[in-house]
């Protein structure tokens, strides 16, 4: 089993587990991600995700020694990306727990995620570029998105080693945490998003990923409805309540 799930109060942690390869991904594993990952979204009891890696790395891209020993890999524009999950748009958040190595297609898995929690010992970077590997899990896509144009085409050209601290400046990931700690780290925050009203939060969050997708009135007008559907659910008149109330005044 290279891919190993587990849950925690409603936080489902999904491990890639082949250590001995820096937990990189062969076509048996990029199915299997891509698997557990419907079954996350589909399961009414799982609020986060959080994707990490066995051992000393979160991942080393995809699995380089098996394709040049054959491996079939046919590359699509339908179904699932080459790592799995990647062209998977979820309605709930993932976060990425990362220990040292997150690059290539390992890179292209974190940035998949929603938000990235790093150890400062950590090192991001496209280095599939030194191989004549392309990037086809929508990391020449997210990647911009994320950091900007300029910062994306130094990193996608150059294919140089960035550390997290670096990533944190540039917006790449979203906590900097000390070594060892990026999966505990990324524990407490799904908890913190989990404990939030879900409906909405999740409504937010997808209005923000269509609104890439659309020109200015359609983003307006989806927004719109995503807003109507949290109304709907009952959780903004509770949380008026509770703020009338006397709670979570001053930001608390």
């Amino acid at each position: 089993m290279t891919v190993r799930t587990e849950q925690q109060d409603g936080i489902l942690v999904v491990t890639l587990d082949r250590p001995e390869r820096r937990n990189a991904v062969d076509a048996g594993t990029a199915a299997a991600l891509a698997s557990a990952f419907r079954g996350f979204d589909g399961d009414p009891s799982s609020s986060v995700a959080i994707l990490t890696g066995a051992g000393d790395h979160f991942c080393a891209g995809a699995d380089l020694k098996a394709l040049a020993e054959g491996e079939p890999r046919p590359l699509r524009s339908d179904g699932d990306g080459p790592m799995g999950p990647t062209r998977l748009r979820l309605g709930k958040p993932v976060i990425a727990a990362i220990e040292g190595y997150a690059v290539a297609g390992g890179l292209e898995l974190a940035l998949w995620c929603d938000l990235r929690v790093a150890s400062e010992e950590a090192i991001l970077g496209v280095f599939c570029r030194r191989f004549g590997v392309p990037l086809v899990d929508l990391g020449t896509v997210r990647l911009p998105r994320i950091v900007g144009l300029g910062r994306a085409m130094d990193l996608i050209l150059t294919g140089r080693p960035v550390t997290a601290q670096e990533a944190w400046t540039m917006g790449l990931v979203s906590r900097v945490v000390p070594q060892g700690q990026a999966l505990s780290s990324a524990l407490e925050l799904a908890r913190a998003l989990a404990a939030l009203p879900q409906q909405c939060m999740r409504n937010d969050r997808m209005s923000l990923l269509e609104s890439l997708d659309l020109g200015e009135q359609e983003a307006m007008e989806n927004e719109v409805r995503r807003g109507r559907q949290s109304l709907g659910a009952g959780e903004t008149w509770a949380g008026a309540a509770r703020f009338k109330g006397g709670e979570g005044r001053h930001g608390r």
